[in-house]
């Protein structure tokens, strides 16, 4: 089989240049296109070269010029909505690896998967998704005891991220209540009148450092504790698991697509 001609959208940011590298070393693709807004800086510039693993011949570009089998997006919702758009006129694949959408934004993304295969998570990470898997395992069990369970959930991340909470504890939230159906979902606590509802589900979030990712759901009964815990020690797993999701979402017909299934557990 050929490799995969692939494009990265948000190819200078951080996970971008990640998923350049690796896709590199990977026989199983070919990088053909790096993309960036119009204003980057670096246009131009070999994105092998900004991602540390010297020239590859690709310039990091603005714009598709060339055949793209399936493009991964790791940039912010507004350059994501714009590059989707862009591969639903040209008929690309789309793994969508970008979180901080707002609800209309989310209705916009969703419409175009009606025309393109389209993979949306809010982790690429596959052990992120195998505990949300588990979560949910967790969540079913105890459901008919929900009033004498508290569910809260953890995420640690580095100093600069800019949403909080992150968007793969939204996620696992929603898998949760969906289940177990709490009502109010609560981010952080303080002052005296903090007491804790039953029909909370609480959320706490941490930035610090450089910390990749870590995502701790907790739980609670009353004498004894379940937690499901996951940890990057880098942001590899990310990238890994997005080329996973391009390798799959290849071969599918349009449609909305998860993690889930890139694992064979939907």
């Amino acid at each position: 089989m050929p490799p995969i001609q692939l494009a990265v959208h948000g190819a200078a940011g951080r996970m971008g240049q990640r998923v350049i590298a690796l896709a590199h070393a990977n026989p199983e693709f070919e990088i053909v296109a790096a993309l960036e807004s119009a204003e980057h800086p670096q246009l131009g510039q070999d994105a092998g070269t900004i991602s540390g693993v010297g020239e590859i011949g690709i310039p990091l570009t603005s714009e598709i010029d060339g055949v793209v089998e399936v493009l991964i997006d790791f940039s912010v919702p507004e350059a994501s909505l714009k590059i989707a758009q862009t591969c639903k006129a040209s008929e690309i694949p789309l793994v969508v690896a970008t979180t901080g959408f707002n609800e209309d934004q989310k209705k916009e993304m969703q419409a175009i998967a009606h025309h393109i295969p389209l993979l949306w998570a809010p982790s690429m990470s596959l052990a992120v998704n195998l505990v949300m898997k588990l979560s949910a395992i967790a969540a079913e069990a105890v459901k008919d005891h929900a009033s004498g369970v508290d569910v809260e959930i953890i995420e640690r991340h580095h100093r600069f991220k800019e949403d909080a909470p992150s968007g793969t504890a939204l996620r696992f939230g929603e898998i949760i209540s969906s289940i177990m159906k709490q009502s109010d979902h609560q981010h952080g606590r303080h002052g005296r009148d903090a007491k804790r509802m039953p029909t909370e589900l609480g959320y706490h979030a941490v930035r610090t450092g450089d910390n990749p990712g870590e995502h701790t759901i907790i739980f609670g009964f009353l004498g004894e504790t379940i937690e499901l815990s996951v940890k990057a020690t880098n942001r590899d797993c990310y990238a890994h698991g997005a080329l996973a999701a391009a390798k799959y979402l290849y071969a599918q017909e349009a449609g909305i697509y998860s993690m889930q299934e890139v694992l064979g557990l939907e």
